[in-house]
């Protein structure tokens, strides 16, 4: 594996660690309540990593087709039926996302399905796609920072320095 590679290995797993500290010690009751204005939950956010990771390794180990559930709204939104498990899922695609990159090449191009917002698009790299990781899954940490402080005066600072 190069330098490269466990380097972005290494940030990626560092914002999943980050937002995974973030739902900590939650109910499935904490988990759905809504604290903003915003349509957002915890267990919501934490479906739609799940659903990313796993739509993004669908694409990043070139299977066939759109990947389920990428152009479905309903990934954002939990139900509270078992946190536990959703947790575990989310932990099998984060596993599955790491192994799938490890056996790529961060240069190969991969083809990107069509979607809404762009019919016909370009291919992207190994790379760009963990870098995209990174990104969604630090821009979804905050919003869950947001939403666990507003819940109950967490934070997720407090908690990585604990």
């Amino acid at each position: 594996m190069t330098m490269e590679l466990n380097d972005l290995l290494h940030e990626l797993n560092d914002q999943r660690r980050t937002f995974r500290v973030t739902v900590r010690g939650l109910t499935a009751e904490e988990a759905v309540k809504r604290t903003t204005v915003s349509e957002l939950t915890l267990g919501g956010l934490l479906k739609h990593l799940t659903w990313c990771e796993r739509g993004w390794t669908h694409i990043l180990t070139e299977q066939p087709g759109t990947p389920p559930g990428m152009l479905d709204w309903d990934q954002y939104t939990w139900t509270g039926d078992d946190l536990d498990a959703l947790l575990e899922s989310y932990d099998e695609a984060v596993r599955t996302t790491d192994e799938a990159v490890r056996t790529a090449s961060l240069d190969k191009l991969v083809p990107l399905p069509s979607a809404p917002w762009d019919q016909n698009p370009k291919p992207m790299s190994i790379r760009r796609i963990v870098l995209h990781l990174i990104r969604e899954t630090a821009q979804h940490a905050g919003h869950a920072d947001i939403i666990r402080e507003t819940l109950d005066g967490q934070s997720t600072t407090a908690f990585l320095y604990e």
